[in-house]
């Protein structure tokens, strides 16, 4: 299965992952700089990218938490 973002992205944002302490978060924390900059239609897609991203274990300390809050899915890093 081809993942749902490239190598270098997926490696990018596991960095920034194992940086943060475990616990709930929205993507754009993850994303870093750069996401207010990006058009609404590109946030949707790389969001939708991560969420399946997280789904086919690319991210195996990442879980959906199946909730929104605050204008965005959350997730939560075990």
């Amino acid at each position: 299965m081809k993942p749902p973002m490239d190598a270098a992205e997926i490696t990018r944002l596991q960095n920034r992952l194992a940086a943060r302490d475990p616990g709930e978060f929205h993507f754009p924390e993850i994303y870093g700089a750069g996401w207010d900059t990006l058009y609404i239609g590109d946030k949707v897609s790389i969001g939708r990218h991560f969420l399946q991203a997280v789904r086919a274990g690319y991210f195996p300390t990442v879980e959906d938490t199946g909730k929104k809050r605050g204008g965005g899915r959350v997730y939560r890093r075990l």
